[in-house]
């Protein structure tokens, strides 16, 4: 799923499994999860399974992968990455440095958010456009729950951000605009306007998003050569 939002010099894995067999993880990533809850500890070690089957892919010996501030993974040198997990779904994206500078990729369960998440995620400007086109109220054939879509946007806007500045960008510092490819597709692009803008990246992001079997994916991936397009 993460696969289609991404082009191919990306390499992707996932899985729906919930958990992985005893001895996946590196004694050092053991370290970091000894006193964690079982959930925790199974989403940690399943998106490690992806990285580094995704680490194969780009023809790479598999390596513990720990995390820095705000759990921002820390890769190999020379590779850029992203890993995501939700119930029922785990990916990781990785690329060389050569061809990506950021990339970010989430995904949620297909649901309404929380009562009272919306209201720190949601800005005015999106909530007016959700009551248009393109979207659908909820319980229409082929609508879409946009509260967890944007949720899941913006957290690939975000990690798209933080390796690049090192600082942490808030939900309502990022304005975004869908578009559905199709009528009724569950699938399509946004744009995200950056209110809180950073020579290391452009005002505007660009990304994708699919909704499939109860999972909403999205990802955002910003190239080298951004500031010659």
């Amino acid at each position: 799923m993460i696969e289609s939002l991404l082009p191919a010099y990306v390499s992707c894995a996932a899985t729906r499994e919930e958990s992985v067999p005893d001895g996946t993880l590196f004694p050092e990533e053991e370290a970091l999860v000894a006193r964690s809850v079982p959930k925790r500890r199974n989403d940690f070690a399943t998106a490690r399974a992806c990285a580094r089957r995704a680490m194969g892919r780009l023809g790479l010996e598999p390596v513990a992968v720990l995390h820095g501030k705000r759990g921002m993974p820390q890769w190999p040198e020379g590779i850029v990455g992203s890993l995501t997990h939700c119930d029922g779904y785990r990916a990781a994206a990785l690329a060389r440095e050569a061809d990506v500078l950021s990339l970010g990729v989430d995904a949620e369960p297909h649901a309404p958010l929380p009562e009272g998440v919306g209201e720190l995620v949601v800005r005015r400007s999106e909530r007016e456009r959700f009551a248009g086109p393109p979207g659908g109220e909820a319980g229409e054939v082929g609508a879409i729950h946009w509260d967890r879509l944007l949720f899941s946007a913006k957290e690939s806007v975000f990690k798209t951000w933080y390796p690049l500045t090192l600082t942490e960008l808030d939900f309502d510092e990022a304005d975004l605009t869908f578009h559905r490819d199709g009528d009724g597709a569950a699938l399509g692009t946004f744009t995200a306007r950056l209110l809180r803008t950073d020579p290391a990246l452009p005002p505007v992001l660009d990304g994708k998003w699919r909704v499939e079997d109860g999972i909403v994916a999205t990802a955002v991936l910003l190239r080298p050569d951004w500031r010659d397009s």
